[in-house]
């Protein structure tokens, strides 16, 4: 890595995450995938006690949403979910929230 460059964030999950990950079939290495190559679709600065964002990502055809909270302090990425967005929810391309 260069001098330059950040370290990656430490991936963190709430056992919450670990919970609902279990119960929808979802590895860590898709949650850490999604994080590393998503794109963040919704921000919640105001969230406590870290600011936090929506993510969606694609893994094997499969989308899937990862809501994170950003830790600067400790250099710590916290999931807090993670999940496959329904249809009924979500427009095409799972990106914006049908009214």
């Amino acid at each position: 890595m260069k001098p330059d460059q950040a370290s990656p964030a430490k991936v963190v999950l709430r056992l919450h995450a670990e919970h609902r990950m279990f119960a929808r079939s979802i590895k860590t290495a898709d949650v850490e995938a999604v994080l590393s190559g998503g794109e963040t679709i919704e921000d919640y600065p105001s969230d406590t006690p870290y600011p936090s964002r929506l993510v969606l990502g694609w893994v094997r055809e499969r989308p899937l949403h990862v809501v994170a909270a950003e830790n600067q302090k400790d250099g710590e990425t916290i999931v807090i979910t993670a999940y496959e967005p329904d249809p009924a929810q979500w427009n095409a391309g799972f990106k914006r929230r049908k009214p």
